[in-house]
């Protein structure tokens, strides 16, 4: 199995629209407040299985609340023009409520800052587009990335003591996100000798897509003759090429990433024959987004905000502790799910084939 974008159709396609269903009061959550409103998400990239997970989430949490009486999606196709293009299509259509991953970063802002200059309610999230909450958009809805590098890092440490060779993996150029867990990982490893970061700085870029990630590891795999261990925030994109590499007697290095289905069952399927092969992940946060989606509803419909502003980075597995968990693997889910996340494997696998 592999983490593929064959079942991403739906996503590709510019705009969808989502009834939302009814709800009874009694089961309204309290960030649903009583003014009627269409409301729009927008997706930088929804070209991977993540994406259409994340996605799927936030049309879970949008069917929560009754005031929202239409879902628009837009996918961004990984091209910046085109993302703010959408940003300002949600506009003409009359959203009163915005949530944006921003995947150009900085890129982004002018869109973000129009969007709420007009009057929508606009929310980014994820990865940071610069500017000012309450000058150019609401309320931005990050996670902690350093505390994700800081924990790749402390593990990497533990179980590479005498040092070694680090290669690490993010998304788009510049994205807030890699740099984060660069900082986080640099504020752990960077002061000690034994550690060499290799590749590009602070991260060799993706775009979080499984074929850029083939092509980058492969490459990478051919220039390095030693990688100790790799860190990624997208797990399952690089087990096509790990699997490549394996079959032509690369030996794997240790790896820290977030989490993934076909990530965890490549472990389980090749850790015997790979003795230097170790791994943990992170929670992939595929529920990011129900974050950020709550607050973007809760501010235009007049409900109560939530507490938090930033969603949690967390460990989710360790092949050497076993804590929290042991490297998981369903054999009888596909490749492309993710069993950190609230929506079930089964849920997730039936969202292929719709």
């Amino acid at each position: 199995m592999v983490a593929s974008v064959i079942s991403v159709a739906a996503l590709t396609i510019a705009t969808s629209v989502v009834a939302s269903s009814s709800s009874s009061a009694a089961g309204v959550p309290s960030w649903c407040g009583p003014k009627k409103i269409t409301m729009g998400f927008t997706d930088g990239f929804g070209g991977n299985s993540w994406r259409l997970v994340t996605t799927a989430a936030v049309r879970e949490e949008v069917k929560l609340c009754p005031s929202v009486t239409k879902l628009y999606y837009a996918d961004g196709q990984g091209k910046t023009d085109k993302a703010i293009s959408d940003i300002k299509g949600m506009v003409a259509k009359g959203v009163k409520a915005l949530v944006v991953f921003p995947d150009a970063g900085q890129a982004m802002l002018p869109a973000l800052r129009s969007a709420y200059k007009a009057g929508v309610v606009t929310v980014p999230y994820r990865v940071w587009a610069g500017g000012t909450a309450g000058k150019d958009y609401n309320l931005f809805v990050g996670s902690d990335f350093v505390l994700a590098g800081k924990l790749w890092g402390e593990w990497i440490k533990k179980n590479l003591p005498n040092g070694g060779n680090i290669l690490s993996l993010s998304g788009p150029a510049g994205n807030s996100q890699g740099a984060d867990e660069a900082k986080g990982l640099q504020s752990v490893l960077g002061g000690d000798s034994k550690y060499k970061f290799i590749g590009a700085q602070p991260f060799e870029v993706t775009n979080w897509d499984p074929g850029k990630a083939q092509e980058v590891l492969t490459a990478a795999i051919a220039k390095y003759p030693q990688i100790d261990a790799i860190t990624t925030d997208f797990g399952p994109s690089i087990v096509s090429a790990l699997q490549a590499a394996v079959d032509s007697g690369w030996k794997v290095p240790a790896i820290a990433g977030s989490d993934g289905n076909v990530f965890g069952c490549f472990y389980q399927d090749n850790h015997a024959t790979q003795p230097n092969f170790k791994m943990m992940t992170i929670s992939t946060q595929n529920d990011h987004s129900r974050l950020a989606t709550d607050w973007a509803i809760a501010l235009a419909t007049g409900g109560k905000t939530p507490k938090d502003k930033s969603y949690p980075s967390s460990l989710f597995e360790d092949s050497v502790s076993g804590k929290p968990s042991a490297v998981q693997c369903r054999k009888d889910l596909p490749g492309d799910v993710y069993l950190s996340a609230k929506m079930s494997g089964a849920a997730q696998a039936k969202l292929k084939t719709n």
